[in-house]
């Protein structure tokens, strides 16, 4: 692509022409940059609708994912147990359960376990071991004689969350147990937003169950796998009961919502589940950006669609009952509480949805001449968790269990206490939070370990093992793109004429509808042929690159200008656009994104090779001294984009660099984004791959500064020099210590501008 450029701008460039052109001409080589309008707000849109184009063909590309092999029950599970594994990582259900677990009934000296009872059916108030600090916690319907067994899940709404004396898990729990089926009926955290915050910092207006996706999804770990696994932990329990009864009864798993969600995921990972009834979630997911976002899953439409998990449970018992459940709106406002819950809607589908994937999920089952395990019953209203009466769909899953037709009998009339069930919920979630924040905790030494590989013996030895890990980190954490192949289509058009510089607007194309975006700044006292460095200057969230030029507006007092300052200094620089911009706008691409495995990131390291390519043709740039240097959102992208585009020969983080992973997961700190409207930074897994210290270390051999103001907001300098001092030591062992350093200043989130100049101008060889 660099031949591209240059053929571009052969015979065409010349210093004459930057040193006479007039205000709005474009530079020899590029074609007039003629669009109209914010160009941040084009680069944002364009993404968007990239985004939308990928999410749509994703059904089609998922394919190439599977290679299903269906001459066999047998030969089939076999051939997708790599995609079945590939699923339990994605929601996070990783971590040893329990062994040897057993129900638990939970009886204290004024009340018994008993809460309930119908017939010769007890409804006890039980918990069960999951991992080491999880529990599950709900009810036992326990029937005299035990034909099979199952596990029920509720909807997440903060009604019937706690399984109390309303909730209509009653009806269709004593349904099961009167056909002679165990039940265990675990809760699940509900949308209510009373548990979500810290009293040692303050509560939000977030779901309950986005509070736990937030700080879980940073550990690579999310609710929807912990769920999971309390399922799985009930499954363990009565495959132990079949053994000691020398049994070998069904086990069931239904689900209606967001518990829907969690049976059908816990049915599509493990084969022990013999049947499977899913209520009110089924539905082409490609619109799972709309979700809320405690349903949004890392890669998981690069792969999967409900079609495809379905595909999972096959050829084992699978109905389908499309009904309606209680749709949300969010985000909440609520007086006296933090804002920044992320945007999302759960809407029933239509009929003509549900049917359209059950269609692509029936084929899979008629392959393997099981077309009989799938049913699809639209319920409406009348789902079997409040019908009086056994619908279809709730006949088919009993009778697979059971083995004969269930019986329909209108229940008798039944009552339960509210015995046990108050504190219930608060439990369970903060049994969550303990968990994960746990996890924070050994979560650098699951990183040492990873890193370990790595041979610092020397500056060489380094080199050649450190690409692994820059691949890592890109495929697995950021996620890549594949490489640009249109042309780049350079636009220009001058906007400023300065007594020591002049500036022009550059628009580049990156991908069909995707551009890279941004100021470059000439100095006038350019010599012909001369070469010299550029310093590209990256703004933070929500700004632009004129931002980072202009000493008016409100910008200046965080960027001081200091592209344009160091232009005045004889640098060439170059202020990029990056997408952060416009608020739920930018953060609904990170949305769009990362069910396909993709982050913004995955858009901004693209667009920097492409405008260094552009950057390395012109006359006067000297290609191995383009340096990187960002503000608060792009000193995140300093120790993002530099370490993995090789190009950029120096980076500098100002505002930015500190204790990335507990900021992004703990629960105890006013710094911490888990109480924030950012709800688009958390990244994937991140907790166990690379933390500030690792990214940065991915820069070795080339030179990496911190630009550090005592009174910023983003951490304490507490966590600012305990990270740097693994990045300085690293620099040090491989005698590298010259090429790294970090300046605190007497200062807020802003450009300093003192040391980081010395050392722009130290390592790229500048007066």
């Amino acid at each position: 692509m660099l031949q591209t450029f240059t053929r571009s701008f052969v015979g065409l460039f010349c210093i004459g022409f930057l040193a006479t052109t007039l205000l709005g001409g474009e530079i020899p080589g590029t074609k007039p940059l003629t669009i109209e309008g914010p160009l941040d707000k084009v680069m944002v849109s364009g993404i968007d609708k990239f985004c939308l184009r990928e999410l749509a063909v994703s059904v089609e590309r998922r394919k190439s994912k599977w290679h299903r092999d269906y001459s066999s029950h047998e030969a089939y599970d076999k051939s997708v147990t790599v995609n079945r594994e590939r699923l339990r990582t994605i929601i996070g259900a990783v971590d040893p359960r329990v062994k040897s677990a057993d129900i638990e009934l939970i009886t204290t000296l004024t009340n018994d376990s008993v809460v309930g009872s119908i017939g010769t059916t007890k409804i006890h108030a039980v918990r069960w071991q999951v991992m080491k600090g999880m529990t599950a916690e709900g009810l036992l319907f326990q029937p005299e004689n035990v034909v099979a067994r199952a596990v029920a899940l509720p909807d997440a709404d903060d009604e019937f969350g706690d399984l109390g004396p309303e909730s209509y898990m009653l009806e269709w729990g004593t349904r099961l147990a009167a056909n002679g089926v165990q039940v265990l009926s675990p809760v699940i955290i509900n949308r209510d937003t009373k548990l979500s915050g810290s009293p040692y910092v303050a509560y939000t207006n977030q779901p309950q169950r986005e509070f736990i996706y937030r700080m879980a999804f940073e550990m690579g770990r999310h609710i929807i796998g912990y769920e999971v696994q309390k399922v799985l932990a009930a499954v363990d329990i009565f495959e132990q009961a079949n053994k000691r009864e020398n049994k070998d009864l069904p086990i069931g798993v239904a689900g209606i919502g967001e518990g829907g969600l969690i049976a059908f995921y816990s049915a599509a990972i493990d084969t022990r589940i013999d049947a499977v009834i899913v209520s009110g979630y089924f539905q082409p997911r490609e619109n799972l950006w709309k979700e809320p976002i405690y349903r949004n899953v890392w890669a998981l439409l690069r792969e999967f669609g409900d079609a495809d998990i379905a595909s999972l449970v096959a050829p084992r018992f699978l109905a389908i009952e499309d009904c309606e459940v209680e749709e949300v709106e969010g985000p909440a406002n609520i007086a006296g509480r933090r804002g920044g819950s992320a945007p999302g809607a759960i809407r029933n589908p239509s009929k003509e949805d549900v049917a359209a994937e059950y269609g692509r999920a029936k084929v899979h089952f008629e392959k393997l001449k099981a077309a009989d395990n799938i049913v699809l019953h639209h319920a409406g209203r009348q789902n079997v968790y409040v019908s009086s009466k056994l619908n279809a769909a709730g006949k088919k899953f009993i009778a697979e269990l059971i083995g004969k037709e269930p019986s329909a009998q209108p229940l008798p009339d039944y009552s339960i206490a509210a015995t046990h069930a108050a504190g219930r919920q608060e439990r369970q979630f903060n049994e969550m939070v303990d968990f994960t924040q746990d996890l924070l905790r050994l979560s650098s030494k699951v990183r040492d370990k990873k890193w370990a590989k790595l041979n610092s013996a020397s500056k060489e030895t380094w080199e050649k093992t450190a690409q692994e890990y820059r691949d890592m980190v890109y495929n697995e954490m950021i996620g890549r793109l594949p490489k640009p192949t249109i042309p780049p289509n350079v636009r220009t058009r001058q906007v400023m004429d300065e007594p020591e510089f002049r500036a022009w607007e550059v628009v580049i194309d990156v991908y069909p509808d995707v551009i890279a975006q941004g100021i470059l700044l000439f100095p006038k006292d350019l010599k012909p042929n001369e070469k010299r460095p550029v310093v590209v200057c990256q703004h933070g969230l929500e700004g632009v690159p004129m931002d980072t030029i202009t000493r008016t507006g409100n910008g200046f007092r965080y960027y001081k200008a200091f592209a344009a300052e160091l232009a005045k200094q004889g640098f060439i620089t170059y202020a990029p656009q990056n997408p952060y911009r416009g608020r739920d706008e930018f953060r609904t691409l990170q949305r769009k994104s990362n069910p396909l495995k993709r982050s913004l990131f995955s858009y901004i390291i693209p667009q920097h090779e492409r405008t260094l390519e552009w950057l390395s043709t012109l006359p006067n740039v000297d290609p191995k001294r383009i340096a990187f240097y960002g503000l608060s959102y792009g000193g995140k992208t300093a120790v993002r984009v530099p370490p993995m585009v090789k190009q950029y020969c120096l980076s500098i983080c100002s505002a930015d660099f500190n204790e990335w992973i507990v900021k992004n997961t703990t629960n105890e700190h006013r710094h911490s984004y888990i109480f924030t409207g950012e709800y688009e930074i958390f990244e994937w897994n991140m907790g166990h791959m690379a933390n500030y210290a690792e990214l940065s270390k991915l820069m070795t051999p080339r030179p990496f500064m911190v630009e550090r103001g005592h009174d910023d907001g983003v951490a304490p300098d507490e966590w600012v020099a305990w990270e740097y001092s693994k990045v300085r030591r690293h620099y040090v062992k491989l005698g590298l210590g010259d090429k790294t350093e970090i300046e605190f200043f007497n200062g807020p989130h802003s450009i300093n501008g003192v040391g980081t100049y010395a050392f722009l101008k130290k390592h790229l060889n500048w007066k």
